[in-house]
């Protein structure tokens, strides 16, 4: 019995033993046929969806309000206190540049007018005879000066009143149209009373303000396209007119564009939405957002290469909402991954399933 427990001992022993080194060799064996299992991941083949780069138009633009100031504008004051004579002008109508507005009684004026051009007569008959005198040495080149003197002011008077007639009557300073009249015939007015306001409305500016960012991307001759609350028709404009510094309260650089305005239908004061075209190219490369990709030293994309991708680095350009222009590092024709960008890296294997 005691020999037959040894056996038994030393059977239980060895079949330990051989279990164990079983479940090793096991082990290794799953370690071993793991190692392909991860050379066959590190080579296996990514779906991704690509296209075809191709250059296209681009229209860089910005969207800002503004407002529809006249060409000229004026208010109409007189220069000089007087009563209104009479008042040559409708209201709301159409005036030439010169036409005749307004006209303030002179009657004082013009008596001083006549009493003048009769002194002045008295005056350069006596310079005449002083002056023959003095040719005949008859008298001193002082008396001769006195008459002179006395001449000249006369003159002098004369055209001061003269000016004074003039500002009388007030006439049109350009061509526009004037609104409504805020006095009448009879009224006695200053240099403070508001006749009327006279506007030149064609063409009309716009006026807007953009953030100082762009303000080297604007220059004169640059295109607008606008509308208005009243019209919502699209009018197209051009910038003439550029503030040569930039609001320091607001950061904005404050310009203004022309448009022409025959029919009338854009009055001033009207709010305007105003879409600005910063810039135009026939020849950009687009690429969708979410194929160009956010790194340290700027930017890189992934391109097809013979069945596997291929990292560039580009220099990016302008934004839109869905899209930004590769500026450098791309080729036209070259085809670019869009999608599964996650799953792969430079020299990945890689199968496009859509083109575009």
């Amino acid at each position: 019995m005691g020999t037959q427990r040894i056996i038994l001992i030393i059977v239980v022993i060895i079949s330990a033993v051989i279990f164990a080194a079983y479940k090793m060799g096991a082990f290794k064996g799953e370690e071993t046929s793991g190692a392909p299992s991860r050379s066959l991941r590190g080579s296996r083949i990514t779906p991704v969806s690509g296209l075809i780069a191709k250059p296209q138009t681009l229209e860089s633009k910005i969207t800002i309000t503004g407002s529809v100031i006249a060409n000229e504008s004026v208010e109409i004051t007189s220069e000089i206190s007087g009563m209104i004579e009479k008042i040559y002008f409708g209201e709301g109508t159409s005036v030439k540049k010169g036409d005749l507005l307004l006209k303030l009684n002179s009657d004082e004026l013009e008596a001083q007018f006549e009493k003048l051009k009769y002194s002045k007569k008295l005056r350069e008959d006596s310079e005449y005879r002083q002056r023959k005198l003095l040719e005949k040495e008859a008298i001193s080149q002082e008396e001769y000066d006195i008459a002179l003197t006395e001449l000249n002011t006369s003159i002098a008077d004369i055209k001061l009143v003269e000016a004074q007639l003039a500002k009388t009557q007030i006439r049109a300073p350009f061509d526009g149209v004037i609104g409504l009249r805020y006095v009448s015939e009879g009224s006695f007015i200053n240099n403070n009373t508001r006749i009327a306001f006279l506007a030149n409305i064609n063409p009309v500016k716009l006026e807007f303000s953009v953030p100082g960012k762009y303000s080297n991307k604007i220059k004169n001759g640059d295109k607008i396209l606008f509308n208005t609350d009243a019209t919502k028709m699209d009018y197209e404009g051009e910038v003439y007119a550029i503030d040569p510094q930039i609001d320091q309260n607001t950061r904005t650089l404050k310009i203004r564009a022309i448009s022409q305005n025959t029919d009338g239908s854009l009055i001033p004061g009207q709010f305007a939405k105003i879409e600005l075209i910063l810039q135009e190219a026939d020849d950009a490369i687009m690429l969708p957002t979410e194929s160009v990709i956010p790194q340290l030293s700027g930017h890189k994309i992934y391109t097809y290469n013979s069945g596997k991708a291929k990292e560039l680095n580009v220099e990016i350009g302008i934004r839109t909402a869905t899209e930004v222009e590769i500026v450098s590092g791309l080729n036209i024709q070259d085809t670019v991954l869009v999608s599964g960008l996650l799953q792969i890296k430079d020299g990945s294997g890689v199968e496009i399933t859509t083109l575009n």
